[in-house]
């Protein structure tokens, strides 16, 4: 057991959004070439850690059911890898704690989110530096979003995942998230695609700076799963147009594979009086808002 004296390390793992996210094609190994603006949301799971004599892993939170406990969850997989990868850095025995709020397979990052800062407090417990892009390069075994949720920052993404450029602005923006609760297997929503060779993403302003600029660009762009994921969750486009003609939505889309709509907002105000009445409407729903984290 641990004791009290024990040092106590805990990392956020905020739900990731993708605002566009576009299939540009298609590698010979399967892996799909995507292009995705990444940001943030300041609504998190919560990973805690302590010294302790044996592994322990505990999941609590409104999701704890569904996020699982086994050598499975990928905050397990991510101790185990970075173990092997940097062999006796961190203690052979951790207290490892999950407080799972985010929902499971609903396109917010929620496992690779929690998984990245799980490697982030390893590298805080770690005797000795980590090199940033060896933590990368580990991150990226355990799936194509851990990378960026490492990072927990307004990014462009390419590739499989592996090719970040953080952005050094990006402007004031609060965003609702909706999920209906019905898991998305993302394979699922690849396998409906109806193209899978569409347009590159336009280049980004630069800086980024203001909102305006950001909505411009915005129009220019999609999230080239919706439709499919849309074929296999009705649900999806009802929040689509609900979202749409909430007072101070600038855009509505849903993020990553799905199911999670999100609806961007210019100020707290508006965010929060959105998710009031999305949760009015629909109340066995789960909805939440906050603001990008710069």
């Amino acid at each position: 057991m641990a004791s009290d004296a024990d040092p106590h390390f805990t990392e956020a793992a905020p739900a990731k959004v993708n605002l566009a996210l576009h299939v540009t094609g298609r590698r010979s190994d399967g892996y799909h070439e995507l292009e995705s603006l990444v940001v943030f949301v300041d609504v998190a799971d919560e990973v805690s850690a302590r010294p302790a004599k044996t592994d322990r892993f505990k999941v609590s939170g409104p999701f704890a059911a569904a996020a699982g406990n086994g050598d499975s969850n990928l905050v397990v997989r991510a101790v185990r890898a970075f173990r092997e990868r940097w062999p006796g850095r961190v203690p052979n025995g951790l207290d490892i704690q999950l407080i799972k709020n985010l929902p499971v397979a609903a396109g917010i990052g929620g496992g690779s989110a929690d998984a990245a800062a799980m490697l982030r407090l390893l590298v805080h417990m770690a005797d000795g530096a980590v090199p940033l892009p060896e933590l990368q390069s580990l991150a990226l075994t355990l799936g194509a979003d851990v990378p960026v949720c490492l990072l927990s920052r307004p990014c462009e993404v390419r590739g499989v995942g592996e090719i970040l450029h953080p952005l050094r602005d990006f402007p004031p923006t609060h965003i609702v998230l909706v999920n209906p609760l019905v898991p998305v297997v993302t394979a699922d929503v690849f396998r409906r695609l109806d193209s899978r060779e569409n347009p590159a993403m336009p280049a980004l302003p630069q800086p980024l700076t203001r909102p305006v600029q950001l909505g411009l660009w915005l129009a220019e762009t999609r999230n080239d799963l919706e439709p499919a994921a849309m074929e296999l969750v009705p649900a999806i486009g009802e929040l689509l147009r609900h979202m749409r003609v909430l007072d101070g939505c600038a855009l509505a889309r849903m993020s990553g594979s799905g199911g999670t709509v999100f609806g961007l907002f210019g100020s707290a105000a508006q965010a929060h009086q959105a998710a009031h009445e999305t949760r009015a409407k629909y109340p066995s729903y789960w909805v939440a808002a906050g603001p990008v984290i710069g």
